[in-house]
């Protein structure tokens, strides 16, 4: 015979708020780095010498380590104790920072950008872990993964934006140095007000072959994906990463079931709300990541924006997110079921994307591309709050690190097939649609650029509708998997415990 006990609830840590100040800064240091040195790039590849061949590892050297060593920066976060490892990555990314602001050539850039995505695997996990184990109240929970949301949501535009003024006034290694300050800040704050609660730390010996398989794969998975946009599909060495991705990937699920200690428990990937987040935001980061890759392009290849005027038209994006995340999904939060927020919020985005899907060369952005992002921010900003929320939902805290580490995991890979997978089908159809004018594009003159501007554009518009059809299929995917009630209220039908509803209740036996 057994009772369930019930247990008071935790004392709220006195300095959480204070806390999430620093916490929110150092995510907002994380994701925008992954956009910020898009556009200071060019610069950055003539001042170094980088060969055109060699300019994406710029990019791909961050993306590897970040995407790579975040299952395992998720754990270690879980046994140092997670205000440890975010310190600790706090401290790393600035000194990578610095590196890459100072680098004299291409192998100093590239060894920074790898530094940077390592200790950001480190840092993104135990940001997220520690505001799951610290804020305990639904209503504050709610609050707090709303201003998180919108920071992991909005970052990347913020990126763009920082990334052109700074490239345009200063120079491109201030895009580096930026990094410093808001370490050197993010860090003593974190040390002087973070209170870890006590017996949280995970103390299993760690799973080393599921770091290994586990890290090896997602390089592969990642590297596939960044090469295809490059080389294509066919290309023997892609489908080898791919092939070796499978292989590696299933090795380390099948390792993960049997040993003692595992790196990922499956517990916390196979619960169907968990499950569900990481699947329908890692759709839905598809679309976003390349809808910023062709609207950077659009505004500054077929409109002639410079790049702070390109990182200034997206702010529309940016107020939508923030005002989905903190007004609209942390208000309903706790009143209506998750699902219902990240269903129709995916909806929401996927009618704003629809929107652009009418692109074209001359096209007005107050009337097109303003609405557009409108919807698309207000949408992904909605969804994004609970989704966050719910990535370390119902979860032990001694896993804590790795359940938030996952939804992390699902964004960076996420965004590579975003980048990879509609680049390439964008790229596709410009090239049919010049095959198809070849006689005008032949022609010369004011006649052939056009043509070229409409290939260009033509290939975006293709690639948004792919981009509609992933949302929608993030919003169903919300919809159908993640069944759990609202934080604090009844378990809704079909989610099956009390523990489905993110309460930890304790089964005493006599």
């Amino acid at each position: 015979m057994s009772k369930t006990a019930a247990i008071p609830p935790l004392a709220a840590d006195p300095s959480r708020w204070k806390a999430l100040v620093f916490i929110a800064l150092a995510q907002l240091m994380v994701v925008l780095d992954a956009t910020i040195v898009n556009i200071a790039l060019p610069s950055a590849q003539t001042d170094l010498g980088i060969s055109d061949g060699n300019r994406q590892w710029v990019i791909t050297a961050y993306a590897l380590a970040f995407g790579g060593l975040l299952l395992f920066g998720g754990r270690i976060a879980d046994k140092w104790g997670r205000k440890n490892a975010f310190v600790v990555g706090l401290i790393g990314f600035a000194l990578a920072s610095a590196i890459g602001g100072a680098a004299n050539g291409e192998a100093m850039m590239l060894g920074a950008r790898a530094l940077q995505g390592a200790f950001g695997a480190l840092l993104a996990p135990a940001a997220l872990s520690l505001l799951a184990v610290m804020f305990t109240d639904a209503k504050e929970r709610a609050k707090a993964f709303g201003i998180y949301g919108a920071i992991a949501g909005g970052g990347g535009a913020v990126g763009l934006i920082l990334g052109g003024v700074l490239t345009e006034y200063l120079n491109w290694r201030w895009t580096f140095f930026v990094n410093i300050p808001f370490a050197i800040v993010a860090a003593t704050g974190a040390w002087l007000v973070i209170r870890e609660p006590a017996g949280s730390r995970n103390r299993a010996p760690l799973d080393v072959p599921g770091v290994v398989l586990s890290t090896l794969g997602l390089v592969s998975l990642v590297y596939g994906f960044t090469r295809a946009e490059s080389e294509g599909w066919s290309d023997p060495l892609t489908i080898g990463l791919f092939a070796a991705s499978a292989v590696l990937l299933a090795s380390f699920v099948l390792t993960e079931s049997k040993v003692r200690s595992p790196l990922l428990p499956l517990r916390v990937l196979l619960e169907r709300n968990r499950g569900g987040v990481y699947l329908s935001l890692g759709l839905a980061v598809i679309s976003m990541f390349g809808l910023f890759l062709f609207l950077t392009y659009y505004l500054q290849v077929v409109k002639g924006y410079s790049p702070v005027k390109t990182g200034f038209a997206f702010l529309p994006m940016i107020a939508g997110m923030i005002t989905g995340s903190t007004q609209i999904g942390a208000r309903l939060m706790t009143r209506v079921p998750p699902r219902l927020l990240m269903g129709p919020g995916f909806l929401v985005a996927a009618a704003g994307m629809l929107l652009l899907t009418q692109l074209e060369v001359g096209s007005s952005y107050p009337a097109l591309i303003l609405p557009a992002q409108l919807l698309l921010g207000l949408g992904m900003g909605t969804a994004f709050m609970p989704a966050m929320s719910l990535a370390t939902h119902g979860v032990d805290p001694a896993d804590a690190g790795v359940a938030s580490a996952m939804v992390n995991t699902s964004q960076q890979v996420g965004g590579a097939i975003g980048t990879a997978l509609l680049n390439t089908i964008a790229a596709s159809a410009t090239t049919a649609y010049l095959a198809d004018h070849a006689a005008e594009a032949a022609a010369g003159g004011p006649a052939a650029q056009l043509i070229q501007a409409q290939a260009m554009v033509e290939g975006y518009s293709s690639a948004i509708w792919w981009a509609v059809g992933i949302l929608a299929a993030s919003s169903v995917i919300a919809l159908t998997l993640i069944t759990t009630g609202r934080p604090g209220g009844p378990v809704a039908s079909g989610s099956g415990s009390a523990e489905d509803a993110g309460l930890k209740v304790p089964v005493i036996a006599h």
